[in-house]
Order: C-alpha cells, then structure tokens, then sequence
C-alpha cells in the first residue's frame, strides 16, 4: 500500500514538472512569436495561466505532505511538549475545515462553469477549479491520516515506517 501511495506521489511530481516544463516553452515560444515575428499564440496565454493553477495547486498538496509548510512550532514544542499531539491535532482538524470549504467552494464553481467554454482553447473553465477539488481531495487525505498519528511529519517519517 505505502509503494503504492508513494507511487502515485511520484506521478504528482511528474505530472507538475511536465506542466511547468511546457509552461515555460509554451510562454518562451510566444515571446519570440511577438517580438521576433510579429505573431504569437493565441492560447498561450490562458494555457499557462491554466498549467500554472494547476502546478500551484498540486504542490501546495505536495508540500502539505512533505511537512515543507511554515510552522511555527519551537513556542509550543518548547513550553507545552507533552500537549504537542493535541496541538498537532488540533491544527490538523483546522487544516481539515479549511480544506473542507475549499472542495465545496472549487466544486461548486467546477460544477458552475463546466459548459462555460474558452473562446481561445475550447476548454472548460470549470478546469480552473477542478486544480481546486484534486487538491483539496489530496490534502484532505494527508489531514486525515495526520490527524490519527499527529506526530507523523513529512516524508521522513513515511519512509522509516517501511
């Protein structure tokens, strides 16, 4: 199971590096269509916006379950050692909530704006917010099984479980 769960994380990773490679191409070739030919691509512009919602949204689920995120945590390991299980799982039911209203909110506008189609691409908006629901699901899932072994911090730990 942790193979494969490690697996698809290593496809996440995959996938991000693909779309920022193809960002950069994508947003490169354009600039040397307009300056140098006085031409460009006209989707472009909305494609690299859209691969770059979508590279922010998976990693933002990456680094939630590497433990890369700012903490803060050197006051209440310090002070209060023996309540810092229950303050990580406390953090953890906050994270839960927020990620919660982000896949209601991404999910209802994926919903809203599925037949709204761009005049540039012929995608679906609701693409936008469907980089919402696929991360919100993933840091969901991380939350969770943080929030029942709050001391479980990045993939250091995952990996000395094997």
């Amino acid at each position: 199971m942790k193979r494969l769960i490690r697996h698809l994380w290593s496809i996440v990773d995959v996938v991000m590096a693909v779309l920022l490679a193809a960002m950069i191409a994508l947003v490169f070739a354009n600039v040397v269509l307009r300056y140098g030919f006085s031409s460009g691509i006209r989707q472009s512009v909305e494609l690299a916006r859209l691969w770059f919602v979508w590279v922010v949204m998976l990693g933002a689920a990456v680094v939630l379950r590497r433990g890369e995120h700012l903490a803060v945590a050197e006051f209440s390991e310090t002070l209060f050692p023996r309540a810092v299980p229950t303050l990580r799982r406390l953090c953890w039911v906050v994270v839960i909530v927020a990620v919660g209203m982000l896949f209601i909110g991404a999910l209802n506008q994926t919903m809203a704006n599925w037949n709204n189609i761009s005049q540039l691409t012929g995608l679906p908006s609701a693409l936008f917010y469907l980089a919402g629901v696929v991360s919100a699901l993933m840091m969901g899932a991380i939350a969770v099984v943080r929030l029942i072994d709050p001391m479980q911090t990045g993939i250091a730990r995952l990996e000395q479980d094997e």
